[in-house]
């Protein structure tokens, strides 16, 4: 038996917001229609996010995603309009460089939540 990751729970200040701000970056479509204790956002046909609405503090997660090359491309685009800041690093998340491990790419930024959130194109 194949065994995949089905959802998982974001916790977030504002669940929609933070949704919809994933799925702008992502190039993901966000459907309101289908909030309703969670705000769910679809990553691909078999992994959904969850964004659950907490008030109280909450440990800020890691989400990596391994994107195509061409992909990386819209996805960084998006990070650089929007003016958010990025790094190369988990730690180096504001020094504005990507980094090239294993002959890929990546990136990592913040999400209004504080959320740690990474795009790699190779592992």
């Amino acid at each position: 038996m194949a065994i995949t990751l089905n959802h998982t729970i974001v916790p977030a200040r504002d669940k929609v917001a933070s949704a919809k701000f994933l799925a702008r970056i992502l190039g993901l479509t966000f459907d309101e229609g289908a909030v309703g204790f969670f705000a769910p956002l679809r990553i691909n046909e078999t992994l959904t996010l969850d964004f659950d609405e907490d008030a109280e503090p909450f440990d800020i997660h890691h989400y990596a995603f391994k994107v195509s090359e061409t992909d990386f491309d819209a996805m960084f685009s998006r990070i650089k309009a929007e003016g958010i800041t990025y790094g190369s690093g988990p730690h180096a998340r504001e020094n504005l460089v990507i980094n090239h491990h294993a002959g890929g790419r990546g990136v990592y930024f913040c999400d209004p939540n504080g959320h740690i959130l990474e795009l790699l194109t190779a592992e």
